[in-house]
């Protein structure tokens, strides 16, 4: 539960925030303390390396099951911080099913150089004593510096209606289930939080679940849905729009996975594309797109169920006649798209975003594509998450840049149910199908072995360097509280080998506690 405390109430964190939050304003950090941060985007403690971010939104904190916690692990092996609900400063208290960590961000806002933590907690039951408001949620945003980042940061929560003054947190609204941050192109830093459970009321009805996004750049903040002018898509109960988030500095996609297309399509899903370019409040929406919408020529036909848009990653991308990353690549899953008659074998599609806001689909495939390995399995989830890098946005982009995980988590492997898998793309290929890679435990690059519901490949990340892989509810005993394994994509790729790290409670400096180790994020 969120608690006011008697240092920094409500009303104190929200005059704050425009301070904090805004382009490195003047008086905001000392400039002493700005120059001891090296800057490094991801990187806590200001000491030029890169830090890794670790979730468990289920662990159990001070006894409480499911209160959740994130460990930040310092690049260079300078330690571990952990960080929780119980942790000193935080102002809130760690309780039964909160689920601190479900979702995560990170971006410089208030221009120290040290990278701030953003920690979605979207099942925090918000209000007071006989008054509590069930699964409204709460984000914080926890603030780096060299000494680093936990117990002594300087730490700030805050409920939907503390976030956006005249917003209302209701039950089940999930404020902080998905998040998204960076730095905007024009140097101004920017943080999307999803709320798929808010209802919107249109014509005086109120369409429950339809989902917002809130938007933050500057020190400007403002609420966002299928009704703000110029988004495209229509407001129905269920959409659940806020429900997956993916940015660059240029531009961000909001899914609403559970949207129904047509008259009767429940839950085929949709995607909304925005840049940062914010007039009257509102960031510019460039683009929509489904299975079905006109002119788009984006593979398959919404159906019932297909949830398009239901996992999202966004990357960089630089055309020939360009001297810089003008547009953008996004990767879109589609977990519940039956091929053939095979139900849940699940899609994905890649497209690319222009300025202008037009929408090139490149490629849109699933394990029934022409030279895909493997085959449609009932329930693979095939999309249920994805993540795509490039690997050098200093060069033109190409088929030698851009690297694309699929993650199949309910896929059957060596004859053992639900193990999971992630396969390899490279999605600018002309053949999707010439390079691709099934990758499971026990491979050269994931150790471990394949168990029923390990799910791998529910838990994905990467950068230009290196691909992170959770396998939080791994079976195998030597990792059952969870693993994360961090690897190089030229391992991945397999021109090199022998890179793969594992990070798990109870080894490397970790304590031994966790639940679902390397949940998201």
């Amino acid at each position: 539960m969120y608690r006011k405390s008697a240092a920094s109430g409500i009303a104190a964190v929200v005059g704050l925030l425009v301070v904090t939050l805004g382009a490195a304003p003047a008086g905001a950090v000392p400039a002493a303390a700005a120059a001891t941060c090296a800057g490094a985007t991801g990187d806590f403690n200001g000491d030029g390396i890169v830090d890794n971010v670790v979730t468990d939104p289920q662990a159990t904190v001070d006894g409480v099951p499911q209160a959740g916690l994130v460990r930040v692990l310092y690049g260079g092996g300078k330690g571990v911080s952990e960080i929780s609900q119980a942790t000193p400063g935080m102002g809130t208290a760690a309780e039964r099913g909160d689920q601190f960590g479900t979702a995560v961000a990170w971006a410089d806002f208030n221009g120290d150089g040290c990278a701030d933590l953003v920690v979605g907690t979207p099942y925090e039951d918000t209000g007071g004593s006989g008054a509590d408001v069930k699964d409204a949620g709460i984000i914080h945003i926890i603030y780096g510096s060299p000494t680093g980042i936990g117990a002594g940061s300087v730490m700030e929560g805050f409920t939907q209606a503390a976030f956006t003054p005249g917003a209302n947190g209701e039950a089940g609204d999930r404020f902080g289930y998905a998040l998204q941050a960076g730095a905007a192109d024009n140097g101004q830093p920017y943080l999307v939080v999803g709320v798929p459970g808010e209802g919107v009321v249109v014509n005086g009805v109120n369409q429950e679940n339809a989902g917002i996004i809130v938007y933050q750049q500057g020190g400007k903040r403002t609420s966002v849905s299928q009704d703000s002018p110029g988004v495209p898509g229509a407001v129905e109960a269920g959409d659940q729009f806020g429900a997956a988030l993916a940015g660059t500095n240029r531009y961000f996609a909001v899914g609403a996975p559970g949207e129904t297309i047509g008259a009767d399509a429940v839950a085929a899903g949709t995607v909304a594309v925005f840049n940062h370019t914010v007039t009257d409040g509102i960031p510019a929406a460039i683009a929509g797109m489904d299975q079905a919408g006109e002119g788009e020529a984006l593979t398959g036909i919404a159906e019932t169920g297909d949830r398009f848009g239901a996992a999202l990653s966004m990357t960089n991308y630089r055309p020939a006649n360009q001297t810089y990353n003008s547009d953008a690549l996004l990767a879109i899953g589609t977990p519940g798209e039956d091929i053939g008659n095979v139900p849940d074998a699940g899609g994905a599609a890649v497209v690319r975003i222009e300025p202008s806001g037009r929408v090139t689909e490149l490629k849109g495939f699933d394990a029934g594509t022409a030279n895909v390995e493997g085959d449609p399995g009932a329930g693979d989830f095939f999309g249920q998450r994805v993540t795509i890098a490039n690997t050098n946005t200093g060069v033109v982009t190409s088929t030698d840049t851009v690297r694309l995980i699929v993650g199949i988590p309910g896929r059957d492997v060596d004859g053992v149910k639900d193990a999971g898998a992630l396969q390899l793309f490279k999605p600018l290929d002309s053949d999707i199908g010439a390079a691709d890679k099934i990758i499971k435990r026990g491979s050269d690059v994931l150790p471990g072995k394949p168990n029923p519901r390990d799910f791998t490949g529910i838990s994905l990340r990467s950068g230009s360097v290196t691909l992170y892989v959770g396998v939080p509810y791994s079976k195998d005993p030597a990792t059952s509280k969870g693993v994360l394994y961090t690897m190089p994509w030229t391992d991945v790729d397999g021109t090199t080998s022998g890179g793969t790290k594992t990070f798990q409670p109870g080894s490397g400096g970790l304590s031994d506690i966790g639940t679902s180790f390397a949940a998201v994020g």
